[in-house]
Parts: C-alpha cells; structure tokens; sequence
C-alpha cells in the first residue's frame, strides 16, 4: 500500500492553522505531514516561517495518528548530537511517530544572511556524510551512544539528487525523497537509490467537484509553474491515474503539495476521493536488509 503525506511548508500562516490541517489531513485519511528547514522562507525572505523541529514537535502533540517528518531538515542548521538527542526525544514524545528527514541545504542565500553553513556544496555533502555517521553511532550501542536509545525506530529519509547524495542514500536512508522539480529525473535516479524505499513530492492543483477545471490550472500554473513536472492538476480521477503511474515506478510515498496551500476543504475532498479512491497496489519494492533505524 502506498502512503500519503500532507507537505505542508510552514509559511506564511499562524501556527495553529497549521496544526488545523494536520488534523483534518489525519481525519482524511493522511498518513503522515511533513514541514520544510529554512531560516528564511526561499526567494521570499520578508516572509514569515517558523522554525521546523518546534512546529513539528507542537503538531505532534495535536495529533494522534500521523507520523511527523520534514522535507527536509538542513544539516549546517544543528549539530548533529543535538540533532540525534532531539529525534530521539520527540520519537518518544510522539509514541514513534517522528521519521529524521535531512539534506545538505538547498538555498545558499540563508547560509550567506545568517553565516551558517557552507556556501560549498560538495563541502555541504561531506558534512552530512559525516554527521549521518555520527547520528547513527549515537543511536546506536558502543562508545558514541547517547542515553536514552530510541524507544522506536526512526526513520531516515534524505533528499536531494545529486551523485554524491545518492552515494549516501544508498548507505544510510531508509527513503529516499526526490524533489518536485526534479520529478522528469525518477526513471533514472530510482535504480541509483539502491534498497531505500522512494517518496516523491509532488505539487497538486486539485480540481476538487464543481470547480473550473481552467481557472484552477491557470492559479496553480501561475503560483507553481517553475516546478515543471512537478506540477499536476487535475480531477480526483485523474489524480489517481498519475499516482498510479508514479506507484508502477516504485514509489510508495507521496508528499502531496496542494497549490491552494493546503485549504482544509480540498484535504477533506482529496482524501475522500483521492486517497479513498486510490486501488491497491502491490509492494515491489523491499526496506533495507538491516531495518529502519
């Protein structure tokens, strides 16, 4: 069966219209909701985002079934035995509902403003490459452990695309999450993710009943037409038919975008005829030989 996750990019509104929609999204019949890492919000930088591990961990606590992620948490933002220590506290706050999504940062203007980070980017993936290693160690037995140990698994899920990125998602991920705007490139990146199980974001102009097929494509093109194929509008069926053919490539998660931020009418109406609707898909793909961590 495959999974569905709200992303839900923290800006812009208060926080607690963000926990509104985590919850009607759980009643939908989501599965899990996922929130972004930016210390500003990305080619927006006046606007308002609040900070990524303290939404998550507030929206947790409002919520009683949907796991709780990030697409993805940027490694030069923490260090990592402060990371590992906060997974494992909200893993246990949430009764194992956290999953650890990270990368090496996508936007550089923030590294620059706020004098974090590496403007580097090979440098950026040899970071996480080593602080991958660290958290691992943390959570794991031997002289590294941090006490307590993970009451439950956690998850790792890493983003991004690149060669050097991929070696590491081989390595250590248990997803591998390719972005909306890279989308065009799944046929040939699924086989260099190796066991990790794969997740596509996917942004969604949903022509929900009785709308007008054309003014929903002409506001969704309008706000998210630079992600190319990342951008699908459509009626509930034909929604379903693109999941379905994404779903024939392996993926078994979708981080669905909504291109009307998330209006909790259209979570309501999506997971009644989307996810509803959605038919039963064989697993091809398998988890990692060593579990999840």
């Amino acid at each position: 069966m495959v999974e569905w996750h709200l992303f839900l990019p923290q800006v812009r509104l208060p926080v607690a219209d963000f926990v509104e929609r985590a919850r009607v999204a759980e009643a939908s019949g989501f599965d899990g909701v996922a929130f972004i890492d930016h210390l500003e919000a990305p080619g927006q930088p006046d606007e308002n985002i609040w900070e990524a591990m303290t939404v998550a961990t507030w929206v947790a606590a409002r919520t009683q079934r949907l796991r709780i992620g990030h697409l993805v948490l940027c490694d030069a933002f923490r260090h990592p035995a402060v990371l590992a220590k906060q997974a494992v506290t909200l893993s246990a706050a949430s009764d194992g509902r956290f999953e650890l999504g990270i990368g090496s940062g996508s936007w550089p203007a923030e590294f620059a403003r706020f004098d974090v980070g590496q403007q580097d980017p090979v440098a950026r993936v040899e970071l996480l490459q080593r602080h991958l290693s660290l958290i691992t160690q943390y959570w794991a037995d031997g002289e590294q452990a941090q006490s307590p140990r993970p009451a439950h698994p956690i998850p790792l899920i890493l983003g991004g695309s690149g060669r050097r990125m991929m070696e590491l998602v081989r390595k250590y991920a248990d997803w591998w999450n390719l972005q909306a705007n890279h989308l065009d490139r799944l046929p040939r990146l699924a086989a260099a993710a190796g066991a990790a199980r794969i997740s596509v974001q996917q942004m969604v102009g949903f022509v929900r009943a009785g709308a007008d097929p054309d003014a929903v494509r002409q506001v969704s093109a309008r706000r998210f037409g630079y992600l190319g194929p990342g951008l699908v509008c459509g009626s509930a069926n034909e929604l379903i038919e693109h999941f379905v053919g994404l779903a024939a490539q392996r993926v078994e998660r979708f981080y669905v975008w909504f291109a009307d931020f998330a209006a909790p009418d259209s979570l309501a109406e999506f997971g009644e005829s989307v996810i509803k609707g959605f038919p039963e898909i064989r697993e091809t793909s398998t988890t990692r030989a060593d579990g999840p961590r």
